[in-house]
C-alpha cells in the first residue's frame, strides 16, 4: 500500500469493535480493513480474495500438502467441469448435490452443448471414471491422491467471505484400498492429520462428530467431521471425511483383480479440508477487539520493522533498519521493513490491526546500544533484545506465540458442553452459545424427525456422536420418549 492509500484510510488503522458482543459486525469489518477480501464483485457468494488472506493461505495449503505427501498420497490436477452424465451415476450422491449446482449448458454466441457440465461441487464423479481405468490390479493398491482446487455450491443460505461462499478453496483427497478395514483405517488418519494441521499448527481446537445418517456425505456410508466453536457461539465444520464403502466403486466400476485373480470391487474414502473456511475460522478464533492475531507460523510477515528517527539521525536509522531485515531474511525470517511516511504511532496501529505477529522498533538508542525493542502482538508486550540474539530469540518468541494462540483458544472450550434432556435446557444452551449433550433415539434415518422437532424449537441442529469418548446412552429421546439409542450433541451452527 503507498503512503498516499495509507494516509487516505488512516482511520481504518484504528480498530476496534467488540468481538464478542458483536461478532457479525468484527468480521465483516475486519475482512474490510485488514483488506482480506472485497466483497464488491458483484455476484453473489462469489469473492475476491486479496494478498494478505491469499499470502497465509498458501502457507496453509503448503502445510497440510505436506502432510498429505507424508502420508504417502501424492498430487493431482483434475479439470473444472464434470459431464451430467458422469454427475448422475451416484443416484443418492446426485440426488444430494444436484440443488447446489451451477450448469454450463451453452457456449459462444449461444451455441447449445450436447450434454450440459457441472462445475464441480465435489470432485466424486469426476475422478471416479478415471480411477476405473488406473485401478486394475491389486498392486495399485492403496491409490492416494489429492488436489488443490476450487468447488462451486450454490449455498442457499446468506453467504459471508471465507466461511460461507459459493467458491470456495479447498483440498479433497480421494483414495482406493483393497478391504472396508483399510477404508477405515483411511478415515482414522484423516482425523488424525485434522489434529495435528487443524489445531497443532493452526491453533484451532476442534471436536470430532460422527454425523448423522441424514447429514452424512451423499452416497457415502458414514462422515465424519471437524466442528469448532465461533466467537458467537455457532460451531462452523472444518474438515470432514467419508467412508465410502464400495457405492462408488459400484457405481463407477472400480473394480481390481485380488490376489486369488478374482475381480472384486474397492473401497474407497474421500477427505476434504476447505483452506478458505478454516482461514475465516482461524482468523475469527484467534482475532481480538483491535484486529486480526495471526500464528507466528501462518503470518505473511512475521515480523514487521518499524524505524523511529528524527531528520537529523534518518539515514543511520535506516541503515540499521535495513542491516536487521537483511540478517532476519538471511535466517528465512519473513520480514518487511516499513519505510512509508505515516507517523510510528499510525504504523504500530495499523500492524496490529492486521495481525503481524512481532513488530520490532528501532530508533536511535537501538541503534546505538545495537539493540532492538520486539512487541508481541498476541500479549501486547515489549522487551528489548541484543542485536546478536535476535534471530534465535523470534524463533522461540514466535514458538510461544503460536501455543499462546492455541491454548487461548482451547480455554473457550472450557465449560462448553452442558447436559440436557428437555427441550427448555437444550433451548437455553445453544442461546449461551453452548453445545447440549442429550439422550436421542437414534442417529438412523427414523431419528430425522425428532431431529427436525429439536432444531424447529430450538434452533440447534444435532451435530453427531462424539468418536473421540465412549458414551451410554441414559433415559429417553427428549422429543419422542423412546429408549435413548445414542448420547448426541446440539449446537447452532453455520
Amino acid at each position: 500500500m503507498t503512503v498516499k492509500s495509507k494516509q487516505d484510510e488512516s482511520r481504518k488503522a484504528i480498530f476496534n469493535i467488540s468481538k464478542e458482543k458483536n461478532f457479525p459486525e468484527w468480521f465483516g469489518e475486519i475482512c474490510k480493513v485488514a483488506e482480506l477480501a472485497d466483497i464488491r464483485y458483484g455476484v453473489k457468494g462469489f469473492t475476491p480474495f486479496l494478498p494478505w488472506s491469499v499470502m497465509s493461505m498458501e502457507i496453509m495449503f503448503d502445510l497440510y500438502e505436506a502432510a498429505l505427501q507424508r502420508k504417502d498420497h501424492l498430487p493431482m490436477l483434475f479439470p473444472t467441469v464434470i459431464p451430467e452424465s458422469n454427475l448422475i451415476k451416484e443416484a443418492e450422491h446426485v440426488e444430494g448435490f444436484t440443488p447446489q449446482v451451477f450448469w454450463i449448458s451453452e457456449v459462444g454466441t449461444g451455441e447449445r452443448l450436447e450434454e450440459r457440465l457441472a462445475l464441480r461441487p465435489t470432485s466424486e464423479t469426476a475422478i471416479y471414471p478415471m480411477y476405473a481405468l488406473w485401478v486394475r490390479s491389486w498392486r495399485d493398491l492403496p491409490l492416494k491422491r489429492y488436489q488443490r482446487c476450487s468447488v462451486f455450491r450454490s449455498e442457499v443460505k446468506s453467504t459471508r467471505p471465507f466461511l460461507r461462499g459459493r467458491e470456495f478453496l479447498w483440498i479433497e483427497s480421494h483414495n482406493v484400498f483393497a478391504t472396508h478395514e483399510e477404508a477405515k483405517a483411511q478415515v482414522l488418519e484423516d482425523l488424525e492429520t485434522t489434529k495435528e494441521v487443524v489445531t497443532e499448527q493452526f491453533g484451532i481446537p476442534v471436536m470430532v462428530f460422527k454425523r448423522t445418517q441424514w447429514d452424512k456425505f451423499p452416497g457415502g456410508v458414514n462422515t465424519y467431521a471437524a466442528d469448532t466453536l465461533m466467537p458467537d457461539g455457532k460451531v462452523i465444520q472444518l474438515p470432514s471425511t467419508h467412508d465410502l464403502g464400495d457405492n462408488f466403486a459400484r457405481a463407477f466400476d472400480i473394480k481390481y483383480v485380488n490376489e486369488d485373480n478374482e475381480l472384486v470391487y474397492a473401497y474407497q474414502t474421500c477427505y476434504g479440508p476447505a483452506i478458505s473456511r478454516i482461514y475465516g475460522a482461524m482468523i475469527s478464533v484467534h482475532g481480538d477487539d483491535k484486529g486480526l492475531r495471526l500464528p507466528y507460523k501462518l503470518a505473511p510477515y512475521q515480523v514487521v520493522i518499524v524505524p523511529i528517527f528524527k531528520v537529523e539521525n534518518e539515514e543511520d536509522v535506516m541503515d540499521y533498519c535495513h542491516r536487521f531485515r537483511n540478517l532476519l531474511q538471511q535466517a528465512g525470517i519473513r520480514v518487511y521493513l516499513d519505510d512509508d511516511e505515516a507517523t510510528p504511532g499510525w504504523k504500530f496501529n495499523y500492524w496490529e490491526m492486521k495481525g503481524v505477529p512481532i513488530r520490532a522498533e528501532i530508533g536511535p538508542r537501538e541503534m546505538s546500544e545495537e539493540t532492538v525493542v520486539l512487541f508481541r502482538r498476541d500479549l501486547m508486550k515489549r522487551e528489548t533484545v541484543p542485536l546478536a540474539d535476535v534471530v534465535s530469540h523470534i524463533v522461540a518468541l514466535g514458538e510461544d506465540i503460536d501455543q499462546t494462540l492455541r491454548k487461548q483458544a482451547e480455554a473457550k472450550f472450557e465449560g462448553l458442553i452442558v447436559d440436557a434432556d428437555r427441550m427448555g435446557e437444550i433451548r437455553d444452551a445453544v442461546e449461551r452459545g453452548k453445545i447440549a449433550r442429550i439422550p436421542f433415539c437414534t442417529t438412523e434415518m427414523d431419528g430425522l424427525e425428532c431431529a427436525e422437532e429439536i432444531k424447529a424449537q430450538t434452533g440447534g441442529e444435532i451435530r453427531g456422536t462424539r468418536i473421540d469418548v465412549e458414551e451410554k446412552p441414559d433415559g429417553v429421546c427428549v422429543v419422542c420418549g423412546r429408549p435413548a439409542r445414542e448420547v448426541v450433541y446440539v449446537a447452532r451452527s453455520y
